[in-house]
């Protein structure tokens, strides 16, 4: 009965460390993986997700789904992406509102966390010479320049979309590289996160209801069938991003850390709280919208914060609330090594 209760306690964490990494994949400019990395499952996740592959299909083929499920470490998968899942209908629904609301402070969290997040990573990797510092600087550039980077305008067409689910998944696998970020930057955010997922959630609160009218809606039906397309270029890049991490953990182990504390140190730009959006506009000076009403954002202005200012302080204990959070994750996840 023990060993029970300590399954079901395990089972439990892990569904609560998707919906953590739902949670963090949804907001710009943080990553998913670094909730794993601090937490100590993402090499557990990068080596289960590279076992879904061509020897995979032929188990299931030839020998049924029990030995595929134990060969792909199906149990650790179902029950994290459950999380992630569940994370989506929930918890993002949440920062949504959250982040529209409090933006300053919920990027204080995330800022905090991230902070924390580089001071666990840099003391993974053994030590410092000159192939490390250069792959650092490379991430530290890559992370810099997506920082900098001008978002796109909203684009439906299926190739592209398929093109952005491959490349937001990175977000999960790789720790300082913020998938739903890119996804500002090629200008589908909204489209893909926010819209195409409330239209799953209307459509299955529908079919619960046995409401088939949203069958005639162009809009939602479009809606759904660029979901199932970027949830397929998700699945894609989960598959391809896990195989390349795979190898490269294995081969070049500190050179891959070095690269990720880059990418993390990079990504801290992108949740600095105090900053300004400044909008797209048109020629004659009015301001630009999306598809679903939503002013579209050129770029940020980032400024210094006034140290004299009871705001910033304010500010400051989010920021020091994101860093107990990952602190915590981590001390969780160095006692379950």
């Amino acid at each position: 009965m023990s060993q029970k209760k300590t399954s079901y306690r395990k089972d439990l964490f892990l569904v609560l460390k998707g919906i953590a990494m739902g949670a963090a994949n949804k907001v710009p400019g943080v990553s998913g993986g670094i909730v794993a990395f601090v937490a100590g499952f993402y090499e557990e996740l990068i080596y289960s997700l590279q076992k879904i592959n061509l020897k995979a299909l032929t188990i299931l083929i030839r020998r049924g789904w029990r030995p595929f499920y134990q060969y792909t470490n199906g149990r650790f998968l179902v029950l994290l992406f459950s999380g992630v899942i569940i994370s989506y209908f929930s918890v993002s629904l949440a920062l949504d509102y959250l982040i529209k609301n409090f933006e300053m402070q919920v990027l204080g969290i995330f800022f905090g966390m991230i902070l924390a997040s580089l001071y666990f990573v840099y003391f993974q990797l053994e030590k410092w010479n000159l192939k490390t510092f250069f792959f650092f600087l490379i991430g530290l550039s890559i992370g810099l320049i997506i920082m900098l980077s001008k978002p796109s305008s909203e684009n439906d067409g299926l190739l592209f979309v398929l093109i952005c689910g491959i490349i937001s998944v990175s977000g999960m696998t790789l720790p300082g590289l913020s998938g739903s970020f890119l996804l500002l930057l090629l200008g589908n955010y909204t489209l893909l996160l926010v819209d195409a997922v409330n239209a799953i959630y209307y459509t299955l609160t529908d079919v619960i209801q046995f409401n088939f009218n949203f069958l005639e809606d162009h809009s939602r039906m479009k809606l759904l069938q660029l979901a199932v397309i970027f949830t397929v270029g998700s699945i894609v890049g989960l598959v391809m991003f896990s195989n390349v991490l795979s190898f490269v953990l294995k081969k070049f182990k500190q050179v891959t850390l070095a690269t990720i504390i880059g990418f993390i140190a990079g990504s801290l730009g992108v949740t600095w709280p105090w900053r300004n959006e400044v909008f797209l506009k048109e020629n004659a000076g009015e301001v630009l919208y999306n598809s679903v009403g939503n002013p579209i954002i050129q770029y940020y202005d980032y400024y210094l914060p006034d140290f004299l200012n009871t705001n910033f302080w304010f500010i400051t204990l989010f920021i020091l609330l994101g860093i107990l959070i990952v602190s915590l994750l981590e001390k969780y996840g160095v006692q379950k090594k």
